[in-house]
């Protein structure tokens, strides 16, 4: 094995691009040592690992372009800024070409992310030659480390683009180019990979390492592995077998192969998921304070007490995700230590406020119809525009926005949550239907505080497997809305479109005020509104038939204006509420592989699914 220097510039030719690695490069002398020296020393090598993590924040890796875009748009959640023309709104919209000019860059996130890759491969290579690992415990730990950061990086690229190339080894001058493979093949070592590491990895506080939500504990790993198998086994966008990379259309189904079937997989997901669970090392938090929580950094502890399984390890001022999703201030000073005028790229579709039941705490958190403006009051910006309550700068007391394009929030990937209800989905699967009623209560408990009487009697009327998945379906919206996960469920469930179709339909309905949105706005557009410090009270929005006592701001025509006295489109209009998406999102599951790619790949990497090759 070479120095690592030279290991470096072999993942800079990976991508064949103008890569940025001069922070990793001049961090750390013994990149001047042989790989023999780094990899039989615990420190040097945990340093390689952090390499790995080096990549996430890379400006045009996950930090300001994957994570920004990957899961817009779904049923529940949306691009708030409709404009045909708009570069960043093809993206969301499903309109997405080649050489879209926010991610078609020679250092974007499919070249960051093979850097990773390249980087743990490096690492993985070193530590079993060099580390021992069967007979040394903290180099396992960095063994089941680097496999599960390479797994979590390949399915991050299998969700963006389908079929990608598949490296597991260290690249040579004979595999520097290399053409795409089945996602079938990167699937099946994903899960092998998993099922190596996680016997290496403590869980949540059990070690200094898997004390912190920034590193890797065994429940993430077991997380993991459930998340892979449902893609795998689930529906999807393929071509055509042995024909990727060669413009095949694709179509919407199952995997052919035996070994990535349900039947072969869920039981072994349902395994781990088990053992997850009944090791009692993560546990639900009151909702309201974990997304409090989240906004300050104090999700990095992980243990009995916590949710949260694994964060994108972003330095404490890199990210740009409150920048990105949270609520909108207009020139606000809830940033704390700098002036706002950020937040609201993304929010809820206007529906999904209403579609909570009224007792569910989640509803007022995750869905939120106002923005602060300069002189940090709210202002309501109609019924076309909400934002993701969970993500809030005023929220971010110890923790403040100092300016710039970053916020120093870690985005979380996994929390126990997820566990629960792809333990339900799993077990209601295999005709658990009873065991899955026991993953799905605690979650819904969870959500009607004050009223578990009521998530009781409607978890006990889940009595039948299509009642229970039904329910999953929904949960799942109710509980992830602005997380970014639910484009995926919905294309592994294959109702993707028909998904978005029925949010379309909801939309109209709620703009006439029909259907089951008949009578939720009782004052006929009027909407009053109460400043409590920096929270806001809304009423008229549960069907509520008289002005409310006190002092309440009015808002009138809130719900029925569709055109403005001058003729401009506001509200929910229909090209805003069709524009949901403009190409079949059953076509375009996933994104191009884009033009800087296929040239750096010397033509090897091509399209599918209907998209432009050069």
């Amino acid at each position: 094995m070479k120095k690592i220097f030279a290991y470096i510039l072999a993942a800079a030719a990976l991508v064949a691009a103008a890569t940025s690695c001069e922070k990793f490069l001049d961090s750390e002398s013994p990149s001047t040592f042989d790989a023999a020296t780094v990899y039989s020393n615990y420190s040097l090598t945990e340093n390689t690992i952090f390499s790995i993590s080096q990549s996430f924040g890379e400006t045009n890796s996950y930090r300001g372009r994957y994570l920004s875009w990957i899961g817009l748009n779904s049923d529940i959640e949306w691009y708030n800024t409709f404009k045909t023309t708009d570069s960043k709104y093809q993206i969301a919209g499903y309109s997405l070409l080649p050489n879209n000019d926010q991610l078609n860059l020679d250092n974007g996130p499919f070249a960051k992310m093979y850097e990773a890759v390249e980087r743990a491969n490096l690492c993985i290579e070193g530590i079993r030659e060099y580390g021992n690992p069967s007979e040394n415990a903290d180099m396992a730990y960095l063994l089941g480390e680097a496999l599960t950061l390479r797994a979590l990086i390949y399915y991050d690229l299998v969700r963006a683009w389908g079929d990608v190339p598949a490296r597991f080894s260290s690249i040579t001058g004979e595999t520097i180019y290399v053409a795409k493979s089945s996602r079938d093949v990167i699937f099946k070592q994903l899960l092998a990979d998993l099922d190596e590491a996680i016997p290496y990895l403590p869980y949540p506080g059990q070690s200094a390492a898997t004390s912190r939500t920034d590193r890797v504990n065994r429940m993430f790993a077991q997380g993991l592995f459930a998340r892979i198998a449902l893609m795998a086994s689930g529906k999807a966008l393929r071509p055509d077998d042995g024909q990727e990379g060669t413009g095949d259309l694709g179509t919407i189904r199952e995997t052919n192969d035996d070994d990535l079937k349900k039947a072969a997989l869920y039981p072994r997901a349902i395994k781990h998921l088990r053992d997850a669970i009944g090791s009692g090392t993560a546990s639900l938090e009151d909702f309201e304070q974990y997304w409090k929580n989240q906004s300050n950094m104090a999700n990095l502890t992980a243990g009995p007490d916590h949710e949260t399984l694994f964060v994108i390890p972003f330095s404490d001022g890199r990210g740009r995700w409150n920048y990105t999703f949270a609520v909108r201030t207009e020139g606000s000073s809830y940033g704390g230590g700098a002036t706002v005028t950020r937040g609201g790229d993304a929010g809820p579709v206007p529906t999904m406020w209403f579609n909570y039941d009224k007792k569910d705490v989640r509803r007022d958190i995750t869905c939120v119809n106002w923005r602060w403006n300069k002189d940090d009051e709210p202002e309501l910006p109609g019924i076309q525009r909400w934002y993701f309550g969970k993500y809030r700068f005023d929220w971010m007391t110890s923790n403040p926005y100092t300016g710039g394009n970053d916020d120093g929030i870690k985005p979380v990937v996994m929390r126990y949550a997820d566990i629960l209800l792809m333990a339900a989905e799993i077990a209601n699967d295999l005709g658990e239907t009873a065991e899955a009623r026991t993953y799905f209560l605690p979650v819904r408990e969870r959500a009607f505080k004050g009223n578990e009487d009521a998530a009781e009697a409607y978890v006990a009327g889940l009595t039948t497997k299509d009642k229970m998945f039904d329910a999953i379906v929904d949960e799942r919206a109710f509980e992830f809305c602005g997380e970014m996960t639910r484009k995926f469920d919905l294309i592994r469930w294959g109702k993707l479109k028909s998904k978005m179709d029925q949010a379309i339909s909801d939309m109209k309905a709620l703009r006439s005020l029909t259907g089951k949105y008949a009578g939720v706005n009782g004052m006929e557009g009027d909407v009053y509104w109460q400043l409590d410090g920096n929270q806001i009270k809304i009423w008229g929005f549960n069907g509520e038939t008289s002005k409310p006592s006190g002092a309440w701001e009015k808002k009138s025509e809130y719900f029925t204006k569709v055109v403005d006295s001058k003729g401009a489109d506001t509200g929910l209009y229909d090209a805003l509420v069709e524009g949901i998406y403009s190409v079949n999102p059953d076509t375009r599951q996933f994104w191009p592989i884009f033009n800087t790619t296929m040239i750096n790949s010397q033509g090897l990497i091509k399209n599918d699914y209907g998209y432009d090759n050069l």
